[in-house]
């Protein structure tokens, strides 16, 4: 039954049945008390999820996802998925908020996420205002996800992998680091 409701819509999803099975039996793994759903801590039980440095904001996005949605989200990591899906998932990752658009301080909440204490919040601050600046974008304008498309499609994830744009996008904000060599104090 599971795979009759899903055969229209595995091409949507990225994912072939077979993945659907297997993406199946791993969510009835995941659903420990057979509600249907998958909680926030159901999800923490993953080891590389609850490692990731943007799980926080992951598991807003993940907490109550039924299978269907559970497989929809997860169809952004596959190597079929296109471009656009995967900056989608990236975007929805930065609007933390779900308000439709990105901010200077939601893109600075992910530079805290990702880099913990290795940079202050002054110097990540004035990184994040200089690349706005070198994009086209002032510290008060808002990001929208046709911004992000363009962005990114045209500079970064060109590569299959929706984790390899996510690193390719912080790349981008280290080598902004690097090349202002002010923001490196001691």
């Amino acid at each position: 039954m599971i795979l009759k409701k899903f055969k229209s819509t595995a091409i949507n999803y990225v994912v072939s049945l077979q993945e659907i099975v297997s993406l199946y039996q791993r969510f009835c793994q995941l659903d420990r008390n057979a509600k249907g759903f998958i909680s926030a801590d159901e999800f923490l039980s993953v080891p590389e999820f609850a490692m990731n440095p943007l799980s926080q904001r992951l598991l807003k996005m993940v907490d109550g996802l039924n299978f269907k949605d559970f497989v929809a989200f997860l169809s952004a990591f596959s190597a079929k998925a296109s471009v656009q899906q995967k900056i989608q998932l990236i975007f929805k990752v930065y609007d933390s908020d779900g308000n439709g658009k990105v901010s200077f301080n939601d893109i600075l909440e992910v530079l805290r996420d990702l880099s913990g204490s290795f940079i202050s919040d002054n110097q990540r601050e004035q990184v994040l205002t200089q690349l706005l600046k070198e994009a086209g974008y002032l510290r008060d304008s808002y990001l929208m996800l046709d911004d992000f498309i363009k962005k990114l499609k045209s500079n970064l994830c060109s590569t299959a992998t929706t984790a390899h744009c996510l690193l390719q996008w912080q790349t981008l904000l280290e080598e902004t680091c690097k090349r202002k060599r002010s923001f490196w104090i001691a």
